[in-house]
């Protein structure tokens, strides 16, 4: 898809500051798309096992009685 955008110089400089190997604001705006979508994507439940660590005292059942 073509699409003509305004986009905040400053900003877009700011990006390329942090940016690694990427030299065209075409690549730049992509990648950024890229990232927001992972960032914003729902994540499922299956996605998140083995992620997550619980504390040693974490006590599930202790915490149904106090609710």
């Amino acid at each position: 898809m073509q699409t003509n955008l305004v986009i905040n110089d400053n900003l877009v400089e700011e990006a390329f500051r942090y940016s690694q190997n990427i030299s065209t604001e075409r690549e730049l705006i992509e990648i950024a798309l890229r990232e927001y979508v992972i960032h914003r994507k729902p994540k499922s439940i299956k996605e998140l096992k083995g992620k997550i660590q619980f504390r040693e005292d974490y006590d599930y059942k202790l915490m149904r009685e106090t609710v």
